[in-house]
């Protein structure tokens, strides 16, 4: 009896996810013309509200330690959002405000974090490559 490598069942298994047999296909559903509806068009429905209370975003970066949060809360129906810094800090709480407005700002001040934080590595890795390419230019290995 020989031993069979494991790579070969892992690679058996994923095809048999993404390749199943014809048997567990449904069959394919005759085309069905279709009518065109009598009176007005249907109204387009809009998604549901967003639930403000216990909504939140997360700052980019690689350490949790110092990556902000943004969380809004509902105390006495005024919306507040509390801003901290890493796990453990005191927040920094702003409001009350209207729940769309606390919405809002959680979005604004993640994705403001984020574009700061995208420039700030950009930055890096551009200054990185110019550091690289001087100590080459200077013949440093």
């Amino acid at each position: 009896m020989t031993q069979s490598d494991p790579t070969d069942n892992a690679l058996a298994t994923i095809a048999s996810i993404l390749d199943p047999p014809e048997s567990r296909r449904e069959p394919e559903k005759p085309a069905v013309t279709q009518q065109m509806p009598v009176g007005p068009p249907p109204i387009p429905t809009s998604p549901p509200p967003i639930e403000a209370r216990g909504y939140s975003k997360f700052g980019p970066g690689p350490m949790t330690a110092i990556r902000f949060k943004w969380t809004v809360r509902l105390d006495n129906g005024d919306y507040y959002v509390d801003e901290t810094i890493g796990e453990n800090s005191t927040p920094i709480v702003t409001g009350p405000m209207s729940r769309e407005a606390a919405i809002q700002m959680v979005d604004d001040r993640e994705s403001n974090a984020r574009r700061r934080f995208e420039q700030l590595k950009s930055e890096m890795t551009g200054r990185s490559a110019a550091a690289n390419l001087a100590r080459k230019d200077n013949g440093e290995a």
